[in-house]
């Protein structure tokens, strides 16, 4: 199998497998024999009354209709949670050390059994709200695939690759990518050792690129680098029993069944998961002086019924030259009225070079105070301004969100990652006031 994708973000897709030429139906949707005797079933993705630019659906054309399954039975959800209220609040700037990787023969755990949620706000009862979790894996789902009632899943693989296979497709998403995994769509997730990321959660709004204004028509993330996976089946029986996992009302279900659910021949529409290399994102900055607002590197957007004000979005900083004039270059200091969750791909983020590890994370809750440490503020307060390469080799983003987030036990507790000396990055600042 060779992995193929079509390209365009939120396009009307049309694919088959060609080991089953004409599996579409010509001209309408649900015939009343569909080709190679497959059962048509929509997946909506929006009302179906959403306006023409909003409304996301797709069709598929499959071997057996997914609703064949015994019934769902409560499945242990391990350190996954949308309880806000385990811990008392805690307004701290935070930071995690790089997460565990359990070792495989102790400790065996796939993506769903490696979910942690780390902080979120709202619930997905009320279809409002968002969720941040970290995954941390040794091998691979066996006979088992997920799907979330609540909300889309945009994935950040960190360490190691992942081969995810949808009832769409199959997508390779390696670090340095991201994936979006949208409500309802089937998905199984096979790694390759060792495994680590990062998931926003969004229970209410799908992602979208955020739109340009005075940009123009280009830039930032282009539509046409969005992959999307081609139709891929198997006809494959499972006696001992097939596991579908959902998420549901931010609990876990597992339903029976005897036969692959990846047995969709073809399929059309515009509700599709998609896959993006951050290394295509066109980068927009200040060219003469001053610091542009980090909005300016924001790859999607879940938009909240607010204009301007988003549930959640995805933003990245990643290499660029800083030319600006007679200027503190680093992220200037900041007290924000949203919530800012950080984690770092890999290399070394320029704002704080120790202590901020691959892996790991930041969080800054809303109106609590952040900015560059105390040896990035003295040294970019003396540095040459030159042209210079920022972030080489670095790849860092952000989870923004208007919601006030709440961290969980996992995250204060359990995990055993929080670092507690992060506060001291800034104690070495001085005063340089000299009237």
């Amino acid at each position: 199998f060779i992995l193929q994708y079509m390209s365009g973000f939120g396009n009307e897709h049309v694919s088959e497998d060609p080991r089953c030429p004409g599996a579409l139906p010509e001209g309408q949707n649900n015939p009343q024999v569909c080709p190679y005797g497959l059962y048509a079933e929509q997946l909506s993705g929006s009302a179906f009354t959403c306006p023409r630019p909003t409304n996301k659906r797709s069709w598929l054309y499959r071997i057996l209709p997914s609703v064949c399954h015994k019934p769902f039975k409560p499945l242990e959800e391990g350190h996954l949670t949308h309880n806000w209220d385990e811990v008392e609040p805690d307004p701290n700037q935070l930071r995690w050390k790089p997460f565990e990787i359990p070792k495989a023969p102790q400790n065996k755990l796939d993506f769903v059994s490696g979910l942690h949620t780390l902080c979120g706000a709202g619930e997905p009862r009320g279809r409002n709200g968002i969720a941040v979790h970290i995954f941390v894996c040794n091998s691979s789902m066996l006979d088992r695939c997920l799907y979330n009632s609540d909300g889309d899943f945009l994935i950040v693989p960190q360490q190691g690759k992942l081969l995810i296979t949808t009832e769409f497709g199959k997508m390779l998403v390696e670090p340095n990518e991201i994936c979006v995994i949208q409500q309802g769509m089937r998905f199984s997730v096979e790694v390759f050792g060792e495994t680590r990321g990062y998931i926003l959660e969004v229970y209410g709004a799908h992602f979208e690129l955020p739109d340009l204004g005075p940009i123009g028509a280009n830039g930032l993330a282009n539509p046409r680098d969005f992959l999307v996976p081609v139709a891929w089946y198997e006809d494959r029986q499972v006696p001992g029993g097939y596991t579908v996992i959902s998420k549901y009302q931010g609990k876990l279900f597992a339903a029976q069944q005897n036969f692959s659910p990846f047995n969709v021949v073809a399929w059309h529409g515009n509700y599709t998961p998609y896959k993006y290399h951050l290394e295509k994102f066109m980068v927009i900055n200040a060219v003469a002086f001053d610091h542009a607002d980090p909005s300016i590197f924001t790859v999607l957007t879940a938009k909240s019924t607010r204009p301007g004000v988003a549930l959640a979005d995805f933003v990245i900083f990643p290499p660029r030259w800083g030319v600006a004039n007679n200027t503190f270059r680093p992220p200037y200091y900041h007290r924000n009225c949203m919530s800012e969750f950080m984690g770092l791909i890999k290399g070394y983020y320029e704002a704080k070079e120790e202590g901020f590890q691959p892996g790991g994370a930041s969080l800054h809750s809303m109106m609590t105070p952040h900015g560059p440490d105390a040896d990035c503020f003295e040294k970019a307060s003396k540095a040459k301004l030159e042209p210079e390469r920022v972030a080489e080799g670095t790849m860092a983003f952000m989870f923004e969100s208007s919601l006030s987030l709440a961290v969980t036990k996992w995250g204060l507790q359990t995990s055993n990652r929080l670092d507690k000396s992060y506060y001291k990055c800034w104690e070495p600042l001085k005063s340089h006031f000299n009237p």
